[in-house]
């Protein structure tokens, strides 16, 4: 069993609050598996009886009737023993069809159309079930039907929401039981998909490039109601080759037309990348001014929610390890609990002619966590001299008293150069250092 003890714990943390638990998450990173195996598991182990824990798998044939959510709203029921607390899993709840209220209807079910009213959703049976005392709740969805907006949308402060992400750093190692660089490498270059990581190395490349093609472009053209489109494949590579560049909706126009010399406006643009985002496939790092204290302008870079999922999309021929590892601590920082931005600031300095200058400077990230803060650059190697310069600039010019580290990709302990800033490898920095 791959353990996910971090989810574990925001599930137990939660369990019997009094809301709705709402797992979310790219598709296929194991929220299934997360509730009906790991979490079942902790509390069979912990004295639930088998009979009072009650999955409902909703993309079974045989569960077809419980679609319709008057339908389920009485099953569930039904099921449930008043005299105790029923553990309650609702898998796929994305599938519970919309239906004008049978009240209106004289009894009978009518599939609900866009602009109808008076209706009953999944969104009804989750928050109805959810006030019983003697129902604890738990529900999955697929990101077709059930995005990251939706949910905010829909449930407001009434859920618990849940954010599942595919296999950390940590996790990756704990189930390979190693931590050598040959490890790491290997979550860069394939991630941390469940499913990929049992595979044999040819099987994840397979597996990890029909994925996209298969379930995430399905997804997001069936909830977008869009036609298979190229300039949606287009701007999804446009992204990854150019995974921690700072982009505008502007940017990646220009760099569509230069590529597939074919035009594509902004709008579109700004409109195909959030679909991306929505469905968890990317994350978004907006600007972050450190003097200032406040987010700043349209410019931002995007991150793969998984390594592996970005390198499928260049065919695993395209194989930068400063993208790849700046990608990972990314998502490893939000991982750990960190509110991660691009950090910028602006420094007046005297040019070759003796006037006086406003120079932009950019940090990699800044990461806060609590009384935690740290200014961070993450290069694949500082050796070179000229790479060394660039990399400590920022940092240089910026004298206040928060620590400053420089994440390099090389299995190096954590140490203090001359400035008194940190240089550490990515392997102790992920797995001791931000804990």
């Amino acid at each position: 069993m791959i353990e996910r003890n971090v989810y574990l714990s925001k599930l137990i943390s939660s369990k019997e609050n009094g809301f709705p638990k709402v797992i979310t998450g790219i598709r296929r990173c194991g929220k299934s598996y997360l509730l009906k195996e790991i979490y079942r598991d902790y509390l069979i182990k912990h004295n639930v009886l088998e009979k009072n824990i009650i999955i409902i798998e909703l993309d079974e044939l045989k569960n077809s009737r419980y679609r319709n959510p008057i339908e389920l709203d009485k099953y569930v029921r039904s099921k449930c023993d008043e005299s105790v607390m029923n553990y309650v899993f609702i898998d796929e709840i994305q599938l519970v069809s919309t239906i004008i209220n049978p009240v209106y209807t004289d009894g009978e079910y009518i599939i609900a159309k866009k602009d109808d009213k008076e209706v009953i959703s999944f969104v009804d049976v989750v928050l109805g079930l959810s006030r019983e005392k003697y129902i604890d709740l738990y529900v999955t969805g697929s990101n077709s039907k059930m995005l990251s907006s939706d949910v905010v949308t829909e449930f407001r402060d009434k859920a618990t929401n849940i954010k599942l992400a595919p296999l950390s750093l940590e996790e990756f190692c704990g189930y390979k039981k190693n931590t050598s660089y040959d490890t790491v490498f290997e979550y860069m270059r394939y991630g941390g998909m469940p499913l990929a990581v049992l595979k044999n190395v040819d099987e994840r490349k397979e597996y990890l490039k029909g994925l996209f093609e298969m379930t995430y472009f399905k997804d997001i053209l069936e909830h977008n109601k869009l036609k298979k489109t190229e300039a949606l494949d287009a701007l999804c590579n446009i992204i990854s080759e150019g995974t921690g560049q700072l982009f505008n909706s502007e940017k990646i126009a220009n760099t569509y037309k230069s590529v597939s010399k074919d035009k594509i406006d902004k709008e579109t643009v700004e409109k195909y990348i959030n679909y991306f985002v929505d469905a968890f496939i990317l994350k978004e790092a907006t600007r972050y001014d450190v003097k200032g204290q406040n987010e700043i302008g349209a410019l931002r870079k995007y991150y793969f929610a998984d390594n592996g999922l970005r390198n499928a999309r260049l065919n695993f021929a395209y194989i930068d390890e400063g993208q790849m590892l700046e990608n990972i601590v990314y998502n490893e920082l939000i991982y750990n609990g960190y509110t991660v931005n691009v950090g910028v600031f602006e420094k007046k300095e005297k040019d070759k002619n003796g006037n006086s200058t406003s120079k932009t400077y950019e940090m990699d990230f800044i990461a806060r966590k609590g009384a935690k803060k740290y200014y961070i650059q993450v290069c694949n190697d500082i050796s070179n001299i000229q790479t060394r310069e660039r990399e400590l600039k920022p940092f240089l010019a910026l004298k206040d008293s928060i620590q400053k580290i420089i994440v390099i990709n090389k299995p190096l302990e954590e140490t203090m150069d001359s400035n008194g800033f940190v240089v550490i490898g990515v392997v102790d920095f992920l797995l001791r250092f931000i804990k």
